[in-house]
């Protein structure tokens, strides 16, 4: 299956690139948004991002049909900081995070990612790390399982998941994607089942987030991020799930407002302006045309901040 990278256009005009600029990809997926980005800076520089050792080895060769002037890292984005210092690289004029799971990752049943697809319980994005969501499903406590249930799946039946998956495990350990869809499956309520989505859907979220410690990189991330652009420097960010895009919309909202004591009189040129700016007050949604050819942009959510120059 070719990969769709969500909402491309609206990430590449958001961005306004310079030839000459330095921008960050910090989710290489297989190379779709960075390939746009690449054509369009002939004189500049590409660092993208990656867990997936799969995904690095892939883009390069997409990559290299267009030029040489970029880096590839193994690494999580939220690393970015420390990778760029390395380097001498002072920041960009641009930053991408195309958050989530990419298309093949989820296609590949081997992976663990989907509920779709038999497989080993994996769901590691990087596949050099142990810990895996067998490791989540068959180690964690009945309260640790309800905790990241809520929180990183926001599912209503928590509780009744975790006391199955405690049930079962007692039994044999749950080892693929099948088995926990059963398990799943025998703790909900006929009416549950028979609505209109997967009932898996909100536990392999869950899991896999915090496999992946989804959400401690990107609050981390966001911070540094933003503090990596130039003056005009852009930075677009790419939900899939209501737990990122409250974060991200937080931390922009945080970012281009300042509080001002109303009872202090100040004159029009004497209130202090944030260091940033929205784009785009409301998030941009992929087009209905997109949403057709690629059903994965259902959910998506793309959110753009600038710093000033």
């Amino acid at each position: 299956m070719n990969h769709y990278s969500v909402m491309l256009k609206e990430c590449i005009d958001a961005l306004e690139i310079r030839k000459n600029g330095t921008y960050i990809d910090g989710t290489l997926g297989r190379g779709g948004h960075s390939s746009e980005i690449l054509k369009r800076i002939p004189e500049g520089k590409l660092i993208a991002f990656d867990l997936d050792s799969e995904a690095i080895s892939q883009s390069a060769i997409r990559l290299n049909e267009i030029g040489t002037n970029y880096v590839l890292i193994h690494d999580n984005f939220a690393t970015a900081k420390e990778h760029l210092a390395h380097m001498g690289i002072e920041g960009a004029d641009g930053i991408l995070l195309d958050l989530g799971v990419s298309s093949p990752q989820f296609d590949d049943g081997t992976r663990g990612f989907s509920y779709r697809f038999d497989g080993p319980l994996d769901m590691r994005m990087n596949r050099e790390t142990e810990f895996s969501a067998y490791d989540v499903v068959n180690h964690y406590s009945y309260e640790d399982l309800v905790r990241i249930l809520k929180w990183y799946g926001e599912e209503p039946f928590a509780k009744q998941i975790a006391r199955s998956i405690e049930k079962h495990r007692q039994q044999k350990p749950i080892s693929t994607t099948f088995e926990l869809v059963d398990v799943i499956k025998e703790a909900l309520p006929s009416k549950v089942l028979n609505k209109k989505g997967h009932p898996a859907k909100q536990t392999f979220q869950a899991i896999r987030i915090e496999v992946n410690h989804e959400l401690d990189s990107l609050k981390s991330a966001l911070e540094d991020m933003m503090g990596l652009l130039h003056p005009n420097g852009v930075m677009a960010v790419i939900t899939f799930h209501s737990l990122e895009d409250r974060m991200v919309k937080t931390m922009f909202k945080e970012k281009t407002e300042i509080v001002i004591d109303k009872r202090i009189p100040l004159k029009p040129d004497e209130i202090p302006q944030p260091e940033y700016e929205l784009i785009s007050k409301k998030p941009i949604l992929p087009t209905e045309k997109e949403l057709e050819e690629n059903t994965r942009s259902h959910s998506a959510k793309l959110r753009v901040i600038r710093k000033r120059g």
